[in-house]
């Protein structure tokens, strides 16, 4: 959990994981569904929640992946499917009901997304 940082300024917000899958490879996004993803921080603070970080993934048959507890390395992703995992972004809402309404206004245009709760940890510097 962290300290609510949106405009109402009360209580705490939990933190999810918005897995994005899509059919659709990143360079064939119609502009306007880009103009979505670029617009949808501000439509997510409009409902209260915040997405504190984002990021977009190369396509997987770029991804290498380590297997067998490190013995075994292959390209390609570590599991096939019909989508492919094409981002992520962090999210904070007040509840998993807050952040299923926040993540369904991501645009998708063959595809879906998956809310995960994420685990709060700290990473703590040397010295």
């Amino acid at each position: 959990m962290r300290l609510d940082t949106t405009s109402d300024g009360g209580g705490l917000m939990a933190q999810y994981a918005v897995l994005i899958f899509e059919r659709v490879p990143p360079g064939e996004l119609p502009p306007e569904v880009m103009q979505r993803h670029m617009d949808l921080p501000e439509r997510v603070a409009e409902q209260g929640g915040r997405i504190v970080a984002g990021l977009g993934l190369e396509p997987s048959g770029t991804a290498t992946a380590i297997r067998s507890g490190g013995d075994r390395i292959t390209d390609g992703p570590f599991i096939e499917t019909k989508e492919e995992l094409a981002g992520v972004y962090v999210l904070e809402a007040r509840d998993l009901d807050h952040a299923l309404a926040l993540a369904r206004m991501t645009p998708i245009v063959e595809g879906g997304v998956e809310v995960r709760p994420l685990i709060d940890f700290q990473v703590l510097e040397d010295g």
